[in-house]
């Protein structure tokens, strides 16, 4: 029971993190409103967080394993939760956008180990699917929710509420974790750390994910984005050199050399850049072509995130542990593929009913299903001493993936938009045939991800590949347990 405990605080502490991430959005008017946020500047209190998040959940899930999980948990915690204090509190632009870069950096160290320390508590095969599974609706359904409590928050009590909410939560979960959580040493913490690595990585992180939040602004072919752009390149090649020459290095080659690891990294790199758009451009299509309010259009997404919730506690570690998380995958993407197919036909004048709820149903059990297997397929080459870097390097592919997705679709319907407008075109048919456009893009990205799991994974298939979401793991939850047997070891040097 302890450990299913253990799970609802790192959960809890994860979807304050997630809902972060969206309730933002509908309270931006009122922020604008009352700080004086320009139009161009209020991206930015998106973009203050992103850029922390994305650029430092790689050396934050190192330094779980370096230091102790727990205690690097913990103390994303208190940052994230002191940083919402400070944007509630906020009187002027300045201050906000310095707590949300502050709040971005507490949700990066607070993610970066929490599928870790998942898969360290829960080695039995079945156990570990199903954890997997609540972790995975968490990080998938707290988007909606936030759609849903940003609305309601902002026009009850104020914008500010969206912070404070946050403060009684983040403590309680902070001091339970104290008390639960197992506090390790850290795997490796005698060997000190590449500190002119994590400096690379960091930095090359943090511009890749500006150059392109940026884009959204400055064009993909402008020169302010191919230059931040190419200067983050730059430094990852400085990094990779880095790693291959120190004698400890921040992320060990031997991360990349376990087939599965690098399969599902890619994978999921391409599934979530092609699905993750959808959210945003089905909001904009139920609101600017259908007339949605805020509430409608948070309800209107609400059938995917229960059918996610389903899948991924109910059905998902089931088919997983008696098929395998191989033969899982490729349907749910398929399942993904069709959603995003029947959302490539919407009219400029349709209908909810016949035109969207029909994709939402693909769409939440192919994610559903999908995510739990890429989370265990990440960590099943992940030895006791990286798992946290494991955790961290999932994250860090799902943020940069849902970046670029959505900076790369969104720029897509805007441009392919904007060209019918000017040709005559309606707006509304100009809009959708936008959307639409957008929608087959990322169905491509994921037919791209369905080509690399069908060709590159090869995990174990029937009931014993339940092991293939479990990998070398340690007793370093609540409870000790036996490590889990792994099918395919993980390649050490």
């Amino acid at each position: 029971m302890s450990r299913w405990f253990a799970l609802a605080i790192l959960c809890a502490g994860q979807l304050m993190v997630i809902l972060d991430g969206t309730i933002v959005n509908v309270a931006l008017p009122a922020i604008q409103e009352s700080l004086g946020f320009s139009s161009s500047a209020l991206g930015w209190v998106v973009n203050a967080y992103l850029i922390p998040f994305g650029g430092l959940l790689l050396l934050a899930g190192r330094f779980g394993d370096l230091f102790g999980r727990t205690r690097v948990f913990v103390t994303g915690l208190v940052i994230f939760t002191v940083a919402s204090l400070l944007c509630g509190l906020a009187q002027n632009a300045t201050v906000l956008l310095a707590a949300r870069f502050l709040q971005g950096a507490g949700g990066a160290v607070t993610s970066s180990v929490t599928l870790a320390m998942i898969v360290t508590m829960f080695t039995e095969p079945g156990e570990r699917a199903r954890a997997i599974g609540v972790y995975s609706f968490v990080q998938s359904a707290g988007g909606t929710l936030g759609l849903l409590l940003g609305g309601v928050l902002t026009r009850a009590a104020g914008w500010h509420w969206i912070f404070f909410v946050n403060v009684p939560i983040g403590v309680a979960a902070a001091v339970l974790a104290q008390r639960v959580l197992v506090a390790e040493r850290g795997a490796e913490r005698g060997k000190g750390t590449d500190a002119f690595g994590a400096a690379l990585i960091t930095a090359a992180l943090m511009l890749g994910v500006y150059a392109i939040v940026a884009a959204a602004d400055h064009g993909f072919g402008s020169v302010r984005t191919l230059g931040f752009g190419l200067v983050a390149l730059v430094l990852l090649a400085a990094f990779a050199v880095r790693q291959a020459r120190t004698g400890n290095p921040l992320l060990p080659p031997r991360m990349f050399r376990y087939r599965d690891v690098s399969g599902a990294l890619g994978t999921h790199a391409l599934m979530i850049s092609g699905i993750f758009g959808f959210q945003f451009l089905v909001v904009l299509y139920l609101q600017k072509v259908l007339g949605f309010d805020e509430l409608e259009t948070g309800a209107g997404v609400v059938p995917v995130s229960l059918l996610i919730g389903l899948m991924s506690l109910f059905l998902a570690p089931r088919l997983i542990g008696r098929f395998g998380a191989r033969a899982v995958l490729p349907a749910a993407l398929v399942l993904i593929c069709a959603g995003l197919g029947i959302l490539g036909r919407i009219p400029a004048d349709g209908a909810y009913l016949t035109d969207v709820f029909p994709a939402t149903v693909p769409l939440g059990i192919g994610f559903g299903l999908a995510m739990p297997a890429l989370a265990g397929l990440a960590m099943s080459g992940a030895t006791p001493q990286d798992s946290g870097l494991a955790s961290g390097m999932f994250n860090t592919v799902q943020q940069v993936g849902a970046s670029l997705g959505l900076a790369v679709l969104s720029a897509l319907a805007a441009s392919h938009t904007g060209a019918l407008l000017h040709d005559g075109a309606s707006r509304d048919e100009a809009l959708t045939d936008g959307y639409r456009l957008a929608f087959r893009v990322g169905a491509v990205f994921v037919l791209g991800a369905l080509v690399i799991a069908v060709t590159v994974l090869r995990g174990p298939r029937g009931t014993a590949s339940a092991a293939s979401a479990s990998g070398p793991a340690s007793a370093s939850g609540p409870a000790s347990s036996r490590p889990a047997e792994a099918d395919n070891p993980p390649v050490t040097p």
